[in-house]
C-alpha cells in the first residue's frame, strides 16, 4: 500500500499531539479512504472495514503525543492498519473454525436430536451450503433438524437407515468443504507472506 505523504504532515502531526481536533479531522479525510480501499481489498467488507479504519483513527488520536517523534508517519500508519486487519482476520478465522467444529460435530454427532444454533453469519453460511446439496441430503438434514431420528427420517422418506446414514455423511463432507473454501485463511496467508 503506497500512501503519498501529505505536503504539511509534520505541522498536522504537532498540532494533533497538542489535542487540535480539527488537525486530526484533516488528517482523517486525507488517509480515510486510501487505507479503507486497502483494508477493502483484503476483507471485501465495507463494515469491517470501516470498524478497522476508525479504530486505526481511535488509535492515533490515543498515542498522538508520540506523533510528532515519527519519522515516516505513513509507514506507522500503514503498520498500524495492516496489524489491525491481521487481527481482524485472525478472529474472522478463529469464528469460523469454531462454527465449523459445530457444524462437524452436529452432523457427525450419533445424537439424532441435535439441532443448527448458529448466529446469522454461520447460518447463512450453512444455508448457503445446504442449498448446493442434492434434494435427498438436504431432506435428510431438515428432517434431523426438526429432531427426527435416523428410523423416522428413513421410514418418512420410504428409504432404507444405511441410506439417511449416507447422505448424512455426503452432505457433512460437502457442507464441511463449502465451510471451508468460505474462511479468509487464504488472504491472512498473503498478507503474512507479504509481510516477511
Amino acid at each position: 500500500m503506497a500512501i503519498k505523504p501529505l505536503h504539511n504532515e509534520k505541522e498536522l502531526l504537532q498540532r494533533i499531539a497538542e489535542g487540535d481536533d480539527r488537525a486530526f479531522v484533516e488528517l482523517f479525510h486525507a488517509y480515510h479512504e486510501p487505507l479503507a480501499k486497502y483494508v477493502y481489498t483484503l476483507l471485501e467488507s465495507v463494515q469491517m472495514c470501516e470498524e478497522i479504519v476508525q479504530d486505526v483513527f481511535v488509535k492515533i488520536w490515543e498515542n498522538r503525543e508520540a506523533l510528532p517523534k515519527l519519522d515516516k508517519f505513513t509507514s506507522y500508519l500503514f503498520i498500524l492498519t495492516r496489524n489491525y486487519t491481521i487481527n481482524c482476520l485472525r478472529k474472522i478465522i478463529k469464528d469460523r473454525k469454531h462454527g465449523q467444529l459445530y457444524i462437524d460435530d452436529i452432523l457427525h454427532s450419533g445424537d439424532d436430536t441435535g439441532m443448527f444454533k448458529l448466529d446469522d453469519e454461520y447460518q447463512d453460511v450453512l444455508n448457503r451450503a445446504v442449498a448446493q446439496l442434492p434434494q435427498s441430503q438436504q431432506k435428510v438434514l431438515m428432517l434431523r433438524q426438526k429432531g427426527l431420528k435416523t428410523r423416522e427420517i428413513a421410514e418418512q422418506m420410504g428409504i432404507s437407515t444405511d441410506s439417511v446414514k449416507k447422505y448424512q455423511q455426503w452432505a457433512a463432507s460437502s457442507v464441511t468443504k463449502f465451510i471451508k473454501s468460505h474462511t479468509a485463511l487464504g488472504v491472512l496467508l498473503a498478507i503474512i507472506k507479504y509481510q516477511q
